[in-house]
């Protein structure tokens, strides 16, 4: 059951660097880096959950447990791309990767993490409440 959801994560790395594209190349040499990487996330999430809907469309979460078990699938996938790519594809030090994870220099990454997880809890949710009984 757990395969097409996997399958399904994939889009979502060609919408993230669809949105660092445009942030780099688009609107960061204007704001600045930091609000940049805020408006970075912002619009990630909401293109996240645009994804999520689409997807939630088709492919029904039957249950909250289900929901979590692909959130985490999708958290465990996601980091594990960041930092594998991150690293030893594109050569950054740890300390550069985990610098996003730093909340108190406003670092907001965590955001997208914990809407990977959450989003197909609130799929779930939002086809149940919408079910025609």
């Amino acid at each position: 059951m757990l395969w097409k959801y996997f399958l399904a994560w994939f889009p979502m790395v060609i919408l993230a660097i669809g949105n660092g594209s445009l942030r780099e190349f688009g609107y960061k040499p204007y704001v600045g880096e930091l609000p940049a990487h805020w408006l970075s996330t912002g619009t990630f999430i909401l293109l996240l959950f645009g994804y999520l809907w689409a997807i939630g469309r088709k492919w029904r979460i039957e249950s909250t447990r289900l929901a979590l078990q692909i959130g985490a699938m999708w958290l465990g996938m996601t980091i594990a791309f960041e930092f594998g790519f991150g690293h030893y594809v594109m050569g950054h030090p740890w300390s550069k990767l985990l610098h996003d994870y730093n909340v108190f220099e406003g670092r907001l990454w965590t955001l997208v993490l914990i809407a990977i997880v959450a989003g197909p809890v609130v799929m779930a949710r939002s086809e149940r409440v919408n079910a025609v009984p």
